[in-house]
């Protein structure tokens, strides 16, 4: 799947991944292929990105977005 990480001033990642986990405003959840469109409010916290290279990518952000739709994945967040 798909996913794009942008702040106001710009992006900071975008590639393909296996998966995604973001602290949601009610704890953290994990986003992985096939995943049900979603819209949610993010809280402060840290997302984690697998690329489909088994790397892991982190971001420390202090609120945002994520929306999911046909495993494409935007997060708009400050804080990073």
């Amino acid at each position: 799947m798909n996913c794009t990480v942008l702040t106001p001033e710009k992006e900071i990642y975008s590639g393909n991944i296996v998966s995604v986990k973001v602290p949601g405003i009610n704890g953290q959840f994990e986003i992985l292929n096939g995943h049900a469109p979603i819209v949610s409010a993010l809280g402060e916290g840290v997302i984690r990105i697998i690329t489909d290279n088994n790397e892991t990518e982190k971001f420390d952000i202090s609120r945002g977005f994520i929306e999911v739709i046909n495993n494409e994945v935007s997060l708009l967040v400050q804080g990073v």
